[in-house]
C-alpha cells in the first residue's frame, strides 16, 4: 500500500513546484534537495509510505522524534515542496513509488521537477553541463529560462526514471533536469550548478549555494557512505546515460 500521509493541515500550498532529490549519480539530487530544505527552514509537511521502501526509521540529531525514510518538506511562502530520501528506492519498489507520488502530483496540482546526473568528470574548475526534458506539454518552463534540450540521446534509470516513465504513460506535466556529475563521488559543485542554473530560474527563486561550494570536501566525506552504497547497488540508482549512435 502506498500513501502520501500530510502531517500539516496548516500549510497552505497553491499549485506548487516539487523538487525530487533521490539518490543518484553524484547524489545530486539528494544533495541539492537537502541544501532548500536546511537553507529555507523548511517544514516536514509529509511522509512518502510505500509497502515495498525499506522498514527503517530515521532521527535527526537533537531531535527524540523518529520519521520514515521518504519525507516531503514544505516552503508555503515560495509555494515550494522538496522530496528528501535517506534511503536508496529498490527497483521492486520503483513502479509502485511512482504511481504513488505521480498521482498525488496530478490530485494537488502539483509541478515535479526530477532530478538526475549523468557521469561525467570534469576538470578542476569546468561548469558542469545542464539538460532540461519534459512531458505534457511542460517544455515551455525550460524555453522560458533558457535551459538547454540534451545534446545527445538517452535514458533516465532508477526510480527517477519510474516517475518520468509514469509522466509520460499519464500523459501529465513534469520536467527533468540531468546534469554532468561524478560518478565515483558526491558532487556538491554540479548539485549547486543544477540549483543556480536550473531550479533558481525555474521557480524564480534566489538560493544561495556558498555554502555547497566551500563544503565540498566536508559534505563530500559526510555522505560517501551513502555514494558507496550506490555504486554497489546501480540498479538502485536513478541516473541519466547516453545511448550512443547504436542502439
Amino acid at each position: 500500500m502506498s500513501n502520501i500521509d500530510v502531517l500539516r493541515d496548516d500549510v497552505s500550498l497553491d499549485e506548487p513546484t516539487l523538487v525530487e532529490g533521490l539518490p543518484g549519480v553524484g547524489l545530486v539530487g539528494k544533495l541539492a534537495t537537502d541544501h532548500l530544505v536546511e537553507t529555507f527552514d523548511m517544514c516536514h509537511y509529509a511522509n512518502v509510505t510505500c509497502d515495498s521502501l525499506p522498514p527503517v526509521a530515521m532521527y535527526e540529531e537533537g531531535d527524540r522524534n523518529l520519521s520514515p525514510p521518504v519525507r516531503l518538506y514544505a516552503d508555503p511562502e515560495k509555494d515550494l515542496l522538496a522530496l528528501r530520501s535517506d534511503v536508496p528506492v529498490a527497483p521492486p519498489a520503483a513502479l509502485e513509488f511512482a504511481e504513488c507520488l505521480g498521482e498525488w502530483t496530478v490530485a494537488d496540482d502539483v509541478l515535479p521537477v526530477y532530478l538526475s546526473g549523468i557521469g561525467r568528470e570534469r576538470e578542476d574548475g569546468e561548469t558542469p553541463a545542464l539538460y532540461g526534458v519534459s512531458t505534457g506539454g511542460a517544455s515551455d518552463r525550460l524555453d522560458a529560462v533558457d535551459v538547454s534540450p540534451p545534446e545527445e540521446a538517452g535514458l533516465v534509470s532508477g526510480p527517477t526514471g519510474a516517475l518520468l516513465s509514469h509522466a509520460i504513460e499519464t500523459d501529465t506535466p513534469a520536467l527533468g533536469l540531468v546534469v554532468e556529475a561524478s560518478q565515483r563521488f558526491p558532487d556538491p559543485q554540479a548539485s549547486a550548478h543544477l540549483l543556480e542554473a536550473g531550479i533558481e530560474p525555474l521557480l524564480d527563486i534566489s538560493v544561495p549555494v556558498q555554502e555547497l561550494t566551500e563544503r565540498a570536501q566536508e559534505i563530500r566525506q559526510t555522505k560517501r557512505r551513502l555514494a558507496k552504497q550506490m555504486q554497489s547497488a546501480e540498479e538502485e540508482s536513478s541516473k541519466a546515460r547516453p545511448l550512443g549512435m547504436y542502439q
